[in-house]
């Protein structure tokens, strides 16, 4: 008796627990079914945490002639929060913040980088589009 050419097992509840597939099968799909068991069974790379202490030690240290605001803009897509922080779903989410007054949000519409600079007097939106990079290999 020749084997199927994919058996599914099951358990003594009839559950299906596994697949076998004949062995000849498998040697001419493997290289293209590899990658996807792959990327099934590799755990998605947890997203970074926002730098928030970063956020709050610029707040500490506000030496600017106004008050902190939270309003991002984002001139790629026309997305704006006026209080990032609370948005729910998040419009933006921080990347870094610095003592210059350099912060940096990624826009969750379009994934553009969104830079807000904090000068003496007042902060001025700079806005960079997504873009992918290649490797060079």
């Amino acid at each position: 008796m020749e084997m199927p050419p994919v058996l599914t097992l099951r358990d003594a509840k009839h559950d299906a627990y596994g697949t076998v597939i004949r062995q000849d099968i498998w040697e001419r799909i493997m290289r293209d079914v590899l990658p996807m068991i792959d990327a099934l069974t590799t755990p998605a790379a947890e997203e970074a945490p926002e730098p928030m202490a970063d956020w709050e030690a610029l707040l500490q240290y506000w030496d600017f002639a106004y008050p902190p605001d939270r309003v991002v803009v984002c001139d790629h897509c026309g997305a704006r929060s006026e209080d990032w922080l609370t948005d729910e779903p998040r419009k933006f989410t921080l990347k870094a913040a610095a003592f210059s007054g350099l912060v940096n949000f990624e826009c969750q519409q379009c994934q553009a980088r969104v830079l807000k600079r904090h000068f003496k007097d007042k902060y001025k939106f700079e806005c960079k589009p997504f873009t992918v990079r290649r490797s060079s290999t």
